[in-house]
């Protein structure tokens, strides 16, 4: 109750209250329509088309709220237990991080460990189980496998096939390693024109799913290449654009240094339209 009260983020599933007056007390949340992301592209809706463009607004909208609770939530919270089935939709597919039961505030001690280690097997971080400290760095790794189901549609761990890697990260990670990703991805989303954004997405998961926690980037960093590419995608002149603004797009370039070479010819979003393009309106 502590750590979801003092949360205020679109993407965030909304508390309406508390019953105390029952044996064990419940937290009401606000109705969720289209249920978890877990079973929107696992089950109920396994072997129809998800759009490149919805799955890049899942994981986008997803890295944001996690962004808000690692740097704009005061203290940060770390939400311990990232993962597609704590991701939720509701009637227009938004998402919304949910289920805190896990989570805990930044500790203000650096050397505080948790008792013992909670989060969901395929999605823990192996410095976090090796470690029991959680950090803002164990959502990252977790979130990095979010990203590979987007990609693949395939589950995190596999039993039952002895000539295979069981967690979804490992095998992604010798795909990478072996030029050999296009053989996970989901053929729906295998298109040629969307291959180099896809790509980008690899990189990134890539990067989250580094082995230690320093090495990979922060939330708010994912959340900005989500960003990016999101808008590359919906560039209006697509991939014919022009080289030097497609740089930009994909963040190695800014826009003032486009400007400083080429003032009254670069390629500009104000801040409101900047908005609209990311979240899809």
């Amino acid at each position: 109750m502590l750590i979801v009260s003092q949360i205020n983020h679109k993407n965030i599933v909304k508390i309406l209250g508390c019953c105390l007056e029952v044996e064990v007390p419940m937290l009401v949340y606000e109705f969720i329509a289209n249920g978890t992301l877990k079973q929107y592209i696992h089950y109920k809706n396994q072997g129809s088309h998800i759009p490149l463009t919805i799955r890049l607004r899942i994981a986008h909208e997803s890295a944001e709220a996690l962004a808000y609770l690692h740097t704009s939530a005061s203290p940060p919270i770390f939400h311990g237990d990232v993962k597609s089935a704590n991701i939720l939709l509701d009637q227009n597919y938004t998402a919304k991080v949910s289920d805190f039961g896990a989570s805990v505030l930044a500790p203000t001690d650096e050397a505080q460990f948790v008792m013992f280690v909670q989060g969901t097997c395929g999605y823990l971080d192996p410095e976090y189980m090796h470690s029991c400290k959680l950090t803002d760095k164990s959502d990252v790794y977790s979130f990095g496998v979010v990203l590979l189901e987007l990609l693949t549609r395939r589950p995190v761990i596999v039993f039952d096939e002895p000539d295979v890697a069981m967690s979804l990260s490992s095998r992604f990670l010798s795909a990478m390693e072996e030029n050999k990703m296009l053989e996970l991805l989901d053929d729906e989303i295998k298109h040629e024109d969307d291959m180099e954004l896809i790509s980008a997405v690899a990189e990134l998961a890539k990067k989250c799913l580094r082995m230690k926690g320093e090495e990979r980037h922060m939330m708010k960093e994912v959340a900005e290449e989500l960003h990016r590419i999101r808008k590359l995608k919906q560039h209006p002149w697509g991939q014919e654009s022009n080289p030097e603004e497609t740089e930009i797009l994909l963040g190695d370039r800014s826009h003032h240094d486009i400007e400083m070479e080429h003032t009254g010819n670069y390629f500009h979003i104000d801040k409101e339209a900047e908005e609209s393009i990311a979240f899809g309106r």
